[in-house]
């Protein structure tokens, strides 16, 4: 159908700094135009410095919502006037929604995760996970998983200067949840390699092996993967990190984070919406494993 814009078209966008290089204008836009949604998807370059003037001037405009992303989404949740289970976990936000004039903050990573955990074929609910890493992908993953079901979490993570962040998360997590959470030291190699014996998936939550670095693995024992080890990573470039490499070799099930992105977005549209968002489409068009 044709799209066009109108004096009545709703806008919603993206906050963060750099944005340019983002999938979320074509997705959304695509599905709005798939479902006849009056409705646009921009992108705004916007900083920690400046993000409070630009979402008075969002609100003022009386914008439909937005999303938001690094660096901005933990001063975002210091704005909004109130925030989702999981944002209030994680103490980030990534989607909002103006319902005239209040502004509800959501996190959706960690649902975009666990949404594609399903679409990979896998039920974890109940089961263990060994999460390797405790930044902002692993912290969404970490809380959406533990309030969805998952049994059991042992979260690995570098002692650097966030480290008390992750003491933090995990405090909440088994206070909040019925999830029984566990913060090991990243270089704890022994502590990790058991841990990943006793779990049905192993996630990777850090960007070792993120795209230029391609050869980096965090894992240098091969005998902890077997066939019925699910291994995910929340990077997406390249598709096939080293670690997804190295499990498949193995027999292992993997899947990478890509469709973690576009889980995300899915339930930011249908939060500003009420619609599901045509995920068929848009992953044929813009998404490949």
């Amino acid at each position: 159908m044709e799209y066009t814009i109108t004096g009545h078209t709703g806008l919603t966008g993206l906050l963060g700094s750099p944005v340019a290089h983002s999938i979320s204008p074509m997705m959304h836009n695509e599905a709005f135009r798939q479902l006849g949604l009056d409705y646009v998807y921009l992108c705004f370059d916007v900083n920690v410095e400046n993000l409070e003037n630009a979402v008075n001037g969002l609100k003022t405009l009386n914008v439909k919502g937005f999303n938001c992303t690094m660096p901005v989404k933990n001063r975002m949740f210091e704005l909004v006037d109130e925030a989702n289970p999981a944002a209030q976990i994680i103490g980030a936000v990534n989607t909002v929604l103006n319902d005239n004039g209040k502004l509800i903050g959501y996190n959706t990573d960690g649902i975009g995760y666990m949404r594609a955990v399903k679409d990979a074929g896998h039920d974890i609910i109940g089961k263990k996970m060994t999460l390797m890493g405790a930044g902002g992908a692993a912290t969404a993953v970490c809380t959406q998983a533990a309030l969805d079901g998952v049994a059991e979490i042992n979260v690995f993570s570098l002692k650097d200067a966030f480290y008390p962040r992750a003491e933090h998360l995990i405090e909440q997590i088994n206070k909040k949840t019925s999830c029984k959470a566990t913060l090991y030291d990243l270089e704890d190699k022994n502590a990790l390699y058991d841990s990943i014996n006793s779990s049905d998936i192993l996630t990777n939550g850090t960007p070792v092996g993120m795209a230029p670095n391609v050869d980096a693995c965090i894992i240098d024992n091969e005998d902890v993967f077997r066939s019925d080890l699910i291994v995910s990573d929340v990077i997406y470039n390249p598709e096939e990190t080293k670690l997804l490499k190295i499990a498949k070799s193995h027999g292992c099930p993997v899947f990478n984070g890509l469709y973690m992105l576009l889980y995300q977005g899915a339930e930011a549209f249908k939060i500003w919406t009420g619609k599901e968002m045509p995920v068929d489409i848009i992953k044929e068009k813009y998404f490949t494993r």
